[in-house]
């Protein structure tokens, strides 16, 4: 393949699209949202919140308009709540729904009800919400009854950073008595807190801590503007530093602080590639990243980095295989209950086009750059992060079939297009 030239345009951020639907849900105001994701995953949200009441129009071209029955209308759904392959739908909605008066079921594809619920359910719990699920309370279907009573604030103390888990927490707090409190090891990505902030609910942080209290007031913005998904930047980012005579600007990325460590290791790596046109819009900071080819090396990085990078490690993994020496990645144990057992795939897979390059134990990987590559028939494992690392790596080696591709579109609708005819050129 030919180096990446010109300029991709980054599709919407899919953790900051999910939040934009159900905080305007949450509003009486209509909210209109540009450059909202319309993958699969983000379209789940939308149709649950659809399914309690809530108008949500799409016009299919610029915009997604939300009108929200205020902080208390949400409606008891009619049936089940799909969430289809989305943890974010389904866990922040888990926090959303804990504090209603009405009973609420959710279901969801058959890789999603295989992923463990029991580190919401618990914090959940504590706060008084009753909730019932498969398998040890831990699985899908998994059924949230009426709150007989108000849940009451809690410190919670979260054995590992998740996103998901402290943004259901912090908004079953929006309705609990008292402050509830959520203690992570590591400070994960803060799209939930910043959005709060945009409709009025202030958050506290102190270090790794943040602290909500009851609402006093909640006022929905006019509009909502996505920035692009650093996730999805990832792939051009990587593909460009190894695809020799590459130069390739990607538009408006999203680098909220919680979300670069992408730019961290790639930088570490000897990636070359600076950010540009700098600016903020709704507490989120966005830029034009330019990125041309480079010598990579490898590095080691752990469980510090995870929150920052986890959904990147795919193709993180990828750019090590074409660097120079070994990558040792540690703490990494989240990977085992993404869509796919992550680091298994990672070694099954990539060792299908670079024999004997990709070693995983509990919760490591280590990578050693620059072995033989060879074409190959690699499995997608309906995961769409590593379908599209797959692709990026049949890109910059031999080439690849991908069985299963069309798992892309949970986050990335255009993304084998985009690679199409951004290196035809």
């Amino acid at each position: 393949m030919r180096g990446l030239r010109g300029e991709i345009e980054i599709p919407g951020d899919k953790s900051i699209s999910h939040r934009s639907i159900m905080l305007s849900s949450l509003g009486s105001t209509p909210v209109h949202i540009t450059n909202f994701l319309r993958g699969q995953d983000c379209l789940s949200t939308a149709a649950c919140m659809r399914a309690m009441g809530v108008t949500v129009e799409d016009d299919g071209k610029d915009e997604i308009c939300v009108t929200g029955l205020g902080l208390h209308g949400l409606k008891e759904p009619a049936g089940i709540l799909d969430a289809g392959n989305s943890g974010t739908t389904l866990r922040l909605l888990m926090g959303l729904l804990a504090p209603q008066p009405f009973l609420a079921t959710f279901t969801g594809d058959s890789s999603l009800c295989r992923r463990p619920m029991g580190r919401v359910i618990q914090p959940l719990s504590e706060m008084g919400a009753k909730i019932a699920g498969r398998a040890g309370n831990k699985l899908l279907p998994i059924t949230i009854l009426p709150a007989e009573k108000p849940l009451q604030g809690i410190s919670y103390k979260m054995p590992v950073a998740s996103a998901q888990v402290k943004s259901a927490i912090l908004l079953a707090g929006l309705y609990a008595e008292g402050e509830t409190t959520v203690h992570e090891p590591f400070v994960s990505r803060d799209h939930t807190e910043r959005m709060l902030e945009a409709f009025g609910v202030p958050t506290i942080r102190q270090g790794s801590s943040v602290t909500i209290r009851p609402v006093q007031e909640y006022r929905a913005p006019q509009a909502i503007h996505v920035p692009g998904d650093i996730s999805s930047a990832a792939y051009w980012l990587v593909l460009a530093s190894i695809l020799p005579d590459s130069d390739v600007v990607l538009k408006n990325v999203g680098i909220n602080p919680t979300r670069t460590g992408i730019l961290d290791v790639m930088e570490r790596m000897g990636a070359r590639f600076e950010c540009r046109n700098v600016r903020t819009s709704g507490g989120e900071r966005a830029a034009d990243i330019r990125v041309v080819s480079a010598e990579l090396h490898g590095t080691a990085f752990g469980a510090e980095m995870m929150p920052r990078l986890i959904d990147e490690i795919p193709v993180i993994a990828v750019a090590a295989a074409f660097a120079k020496g070994d990558t040792v990645i540690t703490g990494a144990g989240e990977l085992r209950v993404k869509e796919t057992d992550r680091l298994q795939a990672i070694t099954n897979e990539y060792n299908r086009l670079m024999p004997g390059a990709f070693e995983s134990g509990a919760d490591t990987l280590v990578i050693h750059g620059g072995k033989m590559i060879r074409e190959g028939i690699c499995k997608s494992g309906d995961d769409h992060r590593m379908a599209m690392s797959l692709a990026v790596f049949g890109a910059a080696g031999k080439g690849v079939t991908i069985e299963r591709p069309d798992c892309v579109d949970i986050s990335y609708p255009a993304f084998y297009t985009t690679l199409s005819y951004t290196g035809s050129r």
